[in-house]
């Protein structure tokens, strides 16, 4: 099993990258495979709609998005973090959010958790833009002891917020119960069913 993390911050080295090291520090006790992707500085385009990424197999615009929309589908759980930006994600990480799972394939039943860092305030309403790409994905969302929101200016800071620490190192352990738990219900032939999507225009 693999988990996917991606810092959507441009910092590479701040709270959001951090509080990732945190989560990843359980993985690896528990001897899950994990990767930490950066997206950095780099320009990313933000999705046109124009799906011929279901022709192409990839987005027309040859960038990261693509590569990470290739990791995803290798991945069993994945995690965004972003830092807090007017009350909302980084807009570059949404720009990139769209594109991947816009053309990404079947989704269901791979773990989505997501993290935010705040100076102070904007935490819960940039966690709740994160989720919503799982929760219309078939994504199971893992969750924590309080909502996975770590508060600092510089990555040190992190530390000094013990709730916040114990609320993502919570969270990485419940994202590995999960992925468990969904191996071990596919191998006894517990996975569900889904028909055909249905997709209604409301047009008079």
């Amino acid at each position: 099993m693999k988990v996917l993390l991606l810092n959507g911050s441009p910092d590479a080295n701040g709270c959001i990258n951090e509080g990732l090291k945190v989560m990843s520090k359980v993985f690896e006790s528990e001897n899950i495979d994990f990767e930490i992707v950066q997206i950095g500085k780099k320009a990313i385009a933000g999705c046109i709609g124009c799906a011929s990424c279901g022709k192409l197999g990839e987005c027309f615009q040859k960038d990261i998005a693509n590569d990470i929309a290739k990791k995803l589908m290798e991945a069993d759980a994945f995690v965004i973090g972003s830092p807090v930006y007017y009350a909302s994600p980084n807009g570059t990480l949404l720009a990139l959010l769209d594109r991947v799972f816009y053309q990404s394939g079947n989704l269901a039943n791979k773990v989505g958790a997501s993290i935010v860092s705040c100076r102070r305030g904007g935490a819960t309403a940039t966690f709740d833009a994160l989720n919503k790409y799982f929760a219309i994905s078939n994504m199971p969302i893992a969750s924590s002891n309080y909502w996975n929101m770590i508060h600092g200016s510089k990555a040190e800071d992190i530390y000094k917020d013990e709730e916040g620490i114990q609320t993502i190192t919570t969270l990485a352990k419940n994202i590995v119960f999960l992925m468990k738990a969904i191996k071990l219900g596919k191998e006894n032939g517990l996975e569900p069913t889904y028909e055909p999507k249905i997709k209604t225009n409301y047009i008079r």
